[in-house]
């Protein structure tokens, strides 16, 4: 064979092997290029009674009614907590509030500055639960696999937040701020229909006439009723609005038809007998999840499906495995569980300045409450909610004795040890069948779910807030983590903490946002690390300059 043969035949080689290998990496680098962008938009304080896309036609809301109609509706949506923080730390790690110790509302508060406490009503500091080993904020998942992960403006979630929990949290995060390409999970909550909301816009404009507003069976029909009713639904205008212009910027950046957009509310209604109760009213959500390419677009989708579930599920179409200590299931993607939980449980306890503690288990067609103390009432008198014109209006008249026994029965200063409901045929559950001896076998079963789950949940409402305190910062404050080790080996810096659960995050010291250490660092590179890890204080900053 001539010696131009031999080169035509080299080159033929290397070219094929240059194609092969491109052709490889990108076989291997594809499934990281198909990885979705999912967006939570989050509506604080609603119910799902309260929208278009659930039958309500008080108001239109064109944002929220053409996500419905790309994307599916689902009708058993319930948050595991009747209020906020407890219900942010299960969205944020994918488990029970009363297994991680965030079932009291709230915990932490650093904003409370030297008084550090919670409320000052009360004799505990602001504190971080110690959570279960092996417990993180699941971002920390998704930024570690390269994902690019924002929040805001809210956190609140009960603990002190990790810093490998996020790219950025503030009111300027936005995903325009990723690298080229870069796949990004992006939280956007939104305030205006927090509870608060009720009486500090109560004098704004009102875009919904108070006379036409439909009135719940648990309200008594007054012009101050339908004037709060009223400031709500309007309050969803301008919600509705303000997730209009992220949507718009999704479509004018050519990712909204191929992301995954959650919209949901953090909890129940901002009303009383909604917010912190462990009715409907106060526990279901609106959830709309819109699927790339707008997949099975306009349906309706009756799974059970809880707070504690959407982390895992957020993983899973990440595709990454969700850790065994997470409580929820994926209902999507790569790790999808196929076997629908038959119930959810949720939780009561303090609220504010105020101590109670009720459980409560739901299926489709029941839901069971037990009160662990009947002596105090369902309206516990929370001076936060005690602002609402409203909340007012209900003491008044109940004082007056001119309520009916549907409006009256959350007021009583006592309440039934034993609540049970029939969903269906009472939605609004206002009578308790729990007395019916037609039902008593439907009570046991119920009942007995319920204690199985306090028990193997390990259901930390059961001590008093004290005495956890006590076990978890048993100096009055909250332990440190040890400080880092590190080796220097061929291949690089090794970094190491004696907690085997904890995170260890490192930067350039001229940076700001931490970086998850899961390599070696280069010899010669200047960093600065540290151990992180939820109710612990970090340890200290290891320099390397």
């Amino acid at each position: 064979m001539s010696r131009t043969n031999h080169l035509a035949i080299s080159i033929i080689m290397v070219l094929f092997l240059t194609a092969f290998w491109a052709c490889k990496k990108e076989t291997h680098d594809e499934p990281k290029k198909q990885r979705p962008n999912i967006i939570w938009l989050v509506a604080e304080d609603q119910s799902p009674d309260f929208f278009p896309m659930y039958g309500d036609r008080t108001t239109t809301l064109p944002t929220l009614e053409t996500l419905a109609k790309d994307g599916v509706v689902f009708d058993n949506a319930v948050s595991p907590v009747p209020v906020c923080a407890p219900t942010r730390s299960s969205l944020i790690t994918g488990m029970y509030p009363t297994t991680l110790g965030t079932h009291n509302m709230r915990t932490h508060a650093p904003w409370r500055g030297e008084n550090n406490r919670p409320y000052d009503e009360l004799d505990i500091p602001s504190y971080s639960p110690i959570v279960p080993e092996g417990v993180r904020m699941f971002t920390e998942y998704l930024r570690k696999e390269g994902y690019y992960c924002v929040n805001g403006p809210k956190e609140d979630y009960n603990f002190e937040k990790t810093d490998a929990a996020w790219d950025e949290s503030s009111k300027e995060r936005h995903w325009r701020k990723r690298k080229k390409d870069q796949p990004f999970f992006a939280v956007f909550n939104f305030s205006v229909c927090h509870e608060s909301q009720i009486w500090d816009r109560g004098k704004d404009s009102l875009f919904v006439d108070p006379a036409i507003v439909p009135v719940p069976p648990y309200f008594p029909d007054t012009e101050i009723v339908r004037h709060d009713l009223a400031v709500n639904y309007s309050n969803l205008k301008r919600l509705d609005d303000q997730m209009g212009e992220v949507i718009e910027q999704l479509k004018e950046d050519g990712l909204y038809d191929n992301s995954i957009i959650f919209f949901y509310g953090d909890h129940g209604g901002p009303f009383p007998r909604h917010k912190r109760a462990l009715y409907d009213s106060g526990l279901k959500v609106p959830l709309v999840i819109k699927f790339p390419k707008n997949q099975n677009a306009g349906s309706r989708d009756d799974r059970l499906i809880s707070f504690i579930d959407f982390a895992p599920t957020v993983l899973s179409w990440a595709g990454i495995e969700p850790p065994k200590v997470m409580q929820g299931k994926a209902q999507y993607g790569k790790y999808e569980v196929h076997e629908n939980p038959e119930y959810t449980f949720h939780s009561s306890d303090r609220f504010d300045e105020l101590y109670d503690r009720l459980r409560a288990v739901r299926s489709k067609r029941y839901k069971y409450i037990r009160s662990f103390n009947t002596e105090i009432s369902h309206a516990m008198p929370v001076a936060y909610r005690e602002q609402m014109p409203m909340m007012q209006e209900l003491r008044r008249l109940y004082k007056a004795n001119k309520l009916n026994d549907q409006q009256a029965s959350w007021l009583h200063p006592t309440k039934p040890e034993e609540e049970l409901y029939d969903l269906n045929n009472d939605p609004y559950e206002l009578v308790n069948l729990a007395q019916r001896p037609e039902l008593q076998d439907t009570l046991f079963m119920m009942r007995k779910v319920l204690k199985n789950w306090i028990k193997n949940t390990h259901d930390l409402g059961q001590y008093p807030e004290k005495d956890l305190i006590a076990k978890w910062l048993p100096y009055g404050n909250q332990p440190k983590l040890p400080p880092l080790e590190m080796q220097e080996k061929e291949d690089g810096i090794h970094l190491f903490n004696k907690r085997s659960d904890a995170t260890i995050v490192w930067k350039q010291p001229q940076d700001s946002v931490w970086n998850i250490y899961n390599l070696p660092l280069s010899k010669n590179s200047s960093f600065e690390a540290k151990a992180e890890r939820i109710g612990y204080l970090d340890s200290e900053v290891l320099s390397n300059y």
